[in-house]
C-alpha cells in the first residue's frame, strides 16, 4: 500500500474519531488483529505535531490505554483457551505449530522480557499476551510488565514521532511522509531481522523443550 495513501487516511481516521480510533486499532492488534497498531500512534503523533486538532499527551495516553487494554483481552483468551485454540486459528494470525514452539520456548526462558520487549516489535505485539496466557505466565507478572510496556512503547514511539515531526514541518509538510516512513520502516527491518533468527530459535525449542 502506498504510504502517502495510508498515513492521508489513518490521519483522516483521527481526525473524525478522534483518540477513540487510536485505542480501539492498538487494542484490537494488541489482542491479535493484524492491524497497523504502531502505524497509526506515529500518524496520530504527526498529526499533533503538525495541527492542534490533537494533543500530543492524549496521543500518547490513548495508544498506552488500547495497548494495555488489548493485551489484557489477549492473555485472559490465551490463559481461557489455551494452546488448542492457538493450534486450530492460529494460522489465521500467522501463528503457526513452529511459532507455537518458539514461543513457549522463549517464555520459558525469557517470559518477562518477551512482553515487555515483545510490545515494540511488530508481529510480535500481536502473539506476546496471547501466549503470555497459553503458556500460564502468572497474571501478576504479566500485567505489571504489560503496563510497563505498554506505557514506553506509547511514549517513544508517540513523543518520538511527535518530536521528529515538529522538525519537519518547519522545514517542508513532504517531509512529514518521511518521518512516517522511517518509523514504519525501522520497525520493519527489526521484524525481518527477528524472523530470519526463527530457525536458530526453532531448533533451540525443539532441544530445550523435547523432554518437557
Amino acid at each position: 500500500m502506498d504510504l502517502a495513501f495510508l498515513s492521508g487516511s489513518l490521519i483522516r481516521l483521527i481526525q473524525v474519531h478522534g483518540p477513540w480510533v487510536i485505542s480501539v486499532v492498538v487494542a484490537l492488534e494488541s489482542a491479535g488483529v493484524p492491524l497497523p497498531g504502531e502505524t497509526i500512534l506515529v500518524a496520530a503523533a504527526l498529526l499533533a505535531a503538525a495541527t492542534n486538532q490533537i494533543d500530543i499527551a492524549v496521543v500518547v495516553a490513548a495508544a498506552a490505554a488500547g495497548a494495555i487494554v488489548g493485551d489484557g483481552i489477549g492473555y485472559t483468551v490465551g490463559r481461557r483457551f489455551g494452546m488448542p485454540l492457538l493450534r486450530k486459528y492460529g494460522r489465521y494470525i500467522r501463528l503457526d505449530e513452529n511459532r507455537l514452539l518458539i514461543g513457549r520456548y522463549l517464555f520459558f526462558r525469557y517470559g518477562n522480557a518477551v512482553v515487555f520487549f515483545g510490545r515494540f516489535v511488530a508481529v510480535r505485539r500481536m502473539f506476546a499476551a496471547l501466549l503470555a496466557g497459553a503458556n500460564s505466565m502468572p497474571a501478576g507478572r504479566f500485567f505489571f510488565f504489560n503496563v510497563t510496556g505498554g506505557i514506553c512503547w506509547a511514549c517513544l514511539f508517540g513523543f518520538g514521532a511527535y518530536a521528529v515531526g515538529t522538525e519537519m514541518f518547519k522545514v517542508s509538510k513532504t517531509l512529514s511522509l518521511v518521518s512516517l516512513g522511517l518509523f514504519i520502516v525501522a520497525g520493519s527491518a527489526f521484524s525481518i531481522v527477528l524472523r530470519r533468527n526463527e530457525i536458530v530459535l526453532l531448533h533451540q525449542a525443539e532441544h530445550e523443550l523435547s523432554d518437557r
